[in-house]
């Protein structure tokens, strides 16, 4: 995947689409790339894990002070926090990189923050970027977006719900 340096002056690791398989490999962006069943699998596992630690905390905190049903609203509270924040960083990993791969020029830096540069894309690479960008990143940004949304509702449902009982 590496540009020939006399076609693209970009170092290696700052060439988009050598960003968008970095991302792509990483530990903490690859479930998000999987199918969607592995997908939905993965973040219902990680909800339980979550829950499951989440709640012996809650149930210390608000030991004698609130009953188990009011531990449990509360646990699942802070576990939703937790899933809006992992899509917000999953979101934004995701955007920049499809930024980079749909932009005609891409900045990079040489040896320093001093000496940025922009170089212009060709044609070819463009092109591929781009195809990269819109059919295989997007819909994962999508997927993404739908899944923040989900727990934002779930969030502030339950917030109703607390402020109700």
């Amino acid at each position: 995947m590496f540009a020939p340096k006399n076609v693209c002056p970009v170092p290696f690791d700052q060439q988009p689409l050598n960003e968008y398989l970095a991302l792509k490999k990483s530990c903490f962006f690859a479930w998000s790339v999987l199918s969607l069943n592995k997908y939905m699998n993965t973040v219902f596992s990680i909800f339980i894990l979550s829950l499951t630690f989440i709640i012996p905390v809650t149930w210390i905190l608000f030991y004698n002070k609130m009953s188990l049903l009011y531990v449990f609203f509360y646990s699942i509270l802070a576990v939703n926090i937790i899933f809006i924040l992992l899509f917000i960083r999953l979101y934004l990993g995701w955007s920049y990189i499809v930024k980079r791969l749909l932009s005609a020029t891409v900045f990079y830096e040489e040896s320093g923050w001093y000496d940025g540069q922009i170089w212009i894309k060709t044609v070819d690479i463009l092109t591929k970027d781009r195809l990269i960008g819109l059919y295989e990143i997007n819909p994962y940004i999508k997927r993404i977006k739908y899944s923040l949304l989900l727990c934002v509702f779930l969030f502030l449902l339950e917030s109703i719900i607390l402020y109700l009982i």
